[in-house]
């Protein structure tokens, strides 16, 4: 190594020591993900950076799954970001349905062990940019309410017969009910394949505005 590479190292060592903790930091402890897709509207929206929480169920070996210790599972209603083998994307949803769960849907609403989930409509709709048709509502997970947004036309996504969710698996499901590729294509999520929980926005930008950023969705709760 010539010495003005040694010297170039060593007047950058802090910077590169700083690089190579936030690359740990965002590896095992916390990071942030880009929502390309509607399928979590509306709680999240096309263009929303959330923060993914890496701490909240494993502590992971830095740049793999590999979980040193288990800190906490994942509960009904928590959005979980998980790298999914199935559909070999990085996927947004919300978790429904907790090892030995039996669950089914009919028509948009959930049963969980038999308990049909309360429902209520909202006056203010909020539509999938492409589509009509779809209707604004909040659904009740045993105290977890949270919007969702469903057709007005039952689809083949509308309704599923009843499932159990095996041990170290989760259904879960978009927000965005009949346009969210989840549980009820690739499968129950793999425990393992989950990397974290997200409860916030960081920021957002809006694609439909030459990108600026939305004011309202600053670190906004989810």
């Amino acid at each position: 190594m010539n010495k003005s590479i040694k010297k170039n190292i060593s007047e950058n060592r802090s910077f590169i020591i700083f690089i190579l903790l936030m690359t740990v930091f965002r590896s095992s402890l916390a990071d942030w993900n880009s929502v390309p897709t509607g399928s979590m509207k509306p709680t999240i929206v096309e263009g929303d950076r959330i923060v993914i929480n890496k701490l909240a169920y494993d502590l992971h070996v830095p740049f793999s799954n590999i979980s040193l210790a288990k800190l906490a599972d994942p509960k009904r209603g928590d959005i979980i970001i998980f790298n999914s083998k199935v559909s070999n994307k990085r996927l947004v949803k919300r978790v429904i349905g907790v090892p030995g769960d039996t669950v089914s849907m009919h028509n948009n609403e959930l049963s969980i062990n038999g308990e049909v989930l309360q429902y209520a409509s909202q006056s203010k709709t909020t539509k999938p940019s492409t589509a009509t048709g779809y209707r604004q509502r909040t659904e009740n997970l045993f105290g977890i309410k949270h919007s969702i947004i469903v057709s007005n036309q039952s689809t083949t996504a509308s309704s599923f017969s009843p499932v159990t969710v095996p041990k170290d698996s989760y259904l879960a499901l978009g927000d965005n009910r009949d346009n969210s590729i989840d549980s009820r294509y690739i499968g129950f999520v793999p425990r393992s394949e989950i990397i974290g929980r997200s409860r916030s926005v960081a920021m957002s930008f809006d694609y439909n505005d030459y990108y600026l950023l939305r004011k309202d969705r600053f670190f906004k709760s989810l």
